[in-house]
């Protein structure tokens, strides 16, 4: 009984506590599964491009809890991985915060998980990284150097490229193919199995070319990266060393070959030494000489150094050349003899060359002429005063030499140029005008005889010097074009003007110069005409106000009439000679109060500042009221007087009229001065232009007098002309007229 009592509270509390959480039960969180190709969800199976941007927002992990109680979301890696996303908790925003690379990681697996703070749900998912093209291609065997036999056939493989990409799709299928430069080259290449192969046609030649240098490209197919579609390629070089074969016969070096037998050579003298070399450079083989002909048993030859010897002597030889064969061959490992090439040996029997050129003059060997002549001889014209010859007694070839001069220009010309053995020797003049007598009294040339085709070069020299007679060839010429003279107009005649230089290089009496001179301007000068001194003539009166200008020419002449001008320009300098006078016009005038009147006078002289004026107002009655302007002659009222009765309160009489003494003097050195007087009538300013004009009639009665007589002349003429008028419009008037016809009209009824 006592148990019983015991469990029976024990069972109560259990059946409370699962009353209770009955009442009260939790479920768990979870995500929603919307599919891979979807961008929420639990992240399962999602696709991602390996070229997305670090920062990017990639997935929205998007779950739910059953009582709607809020959930935050985790992500986590393997322990030891690298963390590449990160997950905002409460919104569930997955960003990418790691770039990634597919060829290094293709799938990722992450740990996502939900919770509502009471439970949490943990799920493993799979994430794939998408292959984009940023891969380029990789050879696998290039760099690479490779032997191949000159003697491979056209169409040959020689070699087969390798490359990978690590991209998938179109972007890690490989093509081939050779650089452009290597295009037109002797290989081509597969592009799909990059086997590279000589082409059809085409051969390898070891002599030719040792070496070709093949470059390779491997492209992909391309694809997308970062938004845009590329295409990458790698290139490579393959080296090509060609082996060579023996296929090419042996070659001489430095042919054509010419020897010579001189009149001193002995037996056994060596005369040339021939040398051929194998075609095949590569593996060359020693090389056997031998004479094939022309050698007419004078001439033999060593096997081993190809050098000719002569096997006897020179005056038992009965030709002057010999056209000797040579044969060089290939000597093959066992000793046999292969390969050939044949060559021509010409060998030249010559006098020896012991004699150099020699000149000659009248007496004998002379290395030294000369002669004197007048400057500027016509060109072509042969120096006959000069005797000269050469000689070389040597033979044949080794007697051949040019004839050259040296000295200034091109003056004089030798000839001949090219002598066989002996030759008179000519010396003709090309170039008359270098051979002045005022650049240089006489003239040097060396006179060179030179071999032509001999080793040794032989030469002779001799010295010509022409001595120069001078002639009257040039014109006096002044030291300036023109020459420019001032002179005041108050010198007296015979007044130094100017002095004008002419030179003439001539020598002697040729080299003196006569001065005159002539023109339009020239009548009132005169000129020394050996010192070339400008006078003016001893009654000449110089005026600038008449005349300050002249010109005219200036003769510089030789005694044979050779002459040059020369013009001169003679500037007379004005003084004040002149003192100003006044205009009569302007001594008695009118003035209109507020307006000025003008004064003038006249300075005749020619030049400033002798003829500028100034004014100046020395004196007036009843008083001075004006003023006067210094420059242009303006006479004003002073600025108070304004009206008549300011005037007339001045004056104190009816008639307003002023005498002003007025003085112009020039600013020349020294100065002139002259003084007026000016008679002013004051009015005014109201009064009308006709009245003011009939006012100053009271001065001027011969003006008066015109006036009323032009008056009268022209009432005259006016009664006449209506005179005239009225009589033809009167007599117009009486005329009878004529009498007109009648005419009848008759008209005809209509129909």
């Amino acid at each position: 009984m006592t148990n019983f009592n015991n469990i029976v509270p024990s069972l109560l509390v259990v059946f409370a506590q699962f009353t209770f959480a009955a009442t009260h039960l939790d479920y768990a969180p979870y995500f929603f599964d919307n599919g891979p190709n979807s961008n929420s969800g639990n992240l399962a199976l999602f696709s991602l491009s390996e070229d997305t941007p670090v920062g990017t927002q990639i997935y929205i992990l998007n779950g739910t809890d059953p009582e709607g109680q809020p959930v935050t979301y985790g992500l986590t890696f393997e322990p030891g991985s690298k963390e590449l996303f990160r997950v905002d908790p409460k919104s569930g925003t997955v960003t990418l915060i790691e770039e990634l690379d597919r060829e290094v990681q293709d799938e990722i697996e992450v740990f996502v998980s939900i919770t509502d703070g009471r439970n949490k749900v943990t799920e493993k998912v799979q994430v794939f990284v998408m292959d984009v093209n940023d891969e380029k291609p990789q050879f696998q065997n290039l760099p690479a150097i490779l032997d191949v036999r000159e003697s491979t056939r056209p169409g040959s493989s020689v070699y087969k490229v390798e490359a990978i990409d690590k991209d998938t799709g179109s972007g890690g299928s490989l093509t081939y193919y050779l650089q452009s430069s290597d295009a037109n080259g002797k290989f081509g290449i597969d592009r799909h199995s990059g086997v590279l192969r000589i082409k059809q046609g085409e051969t390898l030649d070891f002599e030719k070319s040792t070496t070709h240098f093949v470059t390779v490209v491997a492209k992909d197919g391309g694809g997308n990266y970062k938004g845009k579609y590329q295409v990458l390629s790698s290139s490579s070089t393959l080296t090509i060393n060609v082996v060579d074969t023996q296929d090419t016969p042996p070659i001489f070096v430095g042919s054509p070959y010419f020897g010579y037998v001189y009149e001193v050579s002995s037996p056994g003298s060596e005369i040339f030494t021939v040398f051929a070399k194998d075609g095949d450079f590569g593996n060359p083989n020693p090389i056997h000489y031998s004479i094939d002909s022309g050698a007419d048993a004078v001439f033999s030859i060593n096997k081993t150094s190809g050098c000719i010897s002569l096997r006897a002597y020179p005056a038992h030889l009965r030709k002057e050349m010999f056209h000797i064969k040579v044969k060089a061959s290939e000597v093959g490992p066992d000793g046999e003899l292969m390969d050939y090439a044949i060559t021509t040996v010409t060998i030249r029997v010559v006098d020896l060359n012991n004699h150099p050129p020699t000149f000659y003059g009248e007496n004998g060997p002379q290395n030294m002429f000369e002669l004197t002549m007048y400057e500027h001889p016509p060109e072509g014209e042969i120096l006959r005063g000069l005797k000269i010859s050469v000689n070389d007694s040597d033979q044949g070839a080794n007697a051949k030499f040019n004839l050259r001069l040296v000295g200034p220009g091109r003056i004089l010309r030798v000839v001949p140029q090219t002598v066989l053995n002996e030759a008179q020797v000519t010396i003709l003049v090309e170039d008359s005008s270098a051979i002045d007598y005022e650049k240089s009294q006489f003239l040097t040339f060396k006179l060179l005889a030179v071999e032509i085709d001999t080793p040794e070069r032989f030469s002779a020299t001799a010295d010509i010097v022409i001595h120069l007679l001078d002639t009257n060839d040039n014109a006096p010429q002044f030291s300036s074009e023109y020459y420019i003279a001032r002179i005041p107009e108050n010198s007296p005649g015979g007044s130094n003007v100017v002095t004008v230089t002419a030179e003439d290089p001539d020598s002697g009496l040729w080299g003196e110069v006569k001065y005159s001179i002539y023109g339009a301007g020239s009548d009132l000068f005169l000129i020394q005409s050996q010192s070339g001194i400008i006078y003016t003539q001893p009654w000449a009166s110089l005026d600038a106000e008449v005349k300050s200008k002249y010109n005219f020419y200036v003769k510089a002449e030789d005694r044979e009439g050779k002459y040059s001008l020369a013009e001169v320009f003679v500037t007379i300098l004005d003084l004040n000679d002149h003192p100003p006078e006044f205009n009569n016009n302007f001594l008695e005038t009118t003035m209109i109060i507020g307006a000025p009147v003008k004064i003038e006078a006249i300075d005749e002289d020619a030049e400033e500042p002798n003829n500028i004026i100034e004014y100046s107002i020395m004196k007036t009655e009843p008083d001075n009221i004006f003023d006067i302007n210094a420059d242009t002659g303006e006479i004003v009222l002073k600025s108070y007087i304004k009206s008549m009765d300011i005037v007339q309160n001045i004056t104190n009489q009816k008639e307003c009229t002023w005498s002003v003494v007025i003085q112009a003097r020039d600013r020349g050195s020294p100065s002139f001065v002259t003084t007026t007087v000016v008679k002013i009538d004051i009015t005014e300013a109201v009064k009308s232009r006709v009245i003011t004009y009939f006012l100053s009639l009271r001065r001027r009665p011969s003006t008066v007098f015109n006036i009323c007589l032009s008056t009268v002349s022209l009432a005259i003429l006016l009664t006449v002309f209506f005179s005239t008028i009225t009589y033809w419009r009167s007599v117009k008037k009486s005329r009878v007229q004529p009498r007109g016809k009648i005419r009848r009209v008759v008209r005809r009824p209509r129909p």
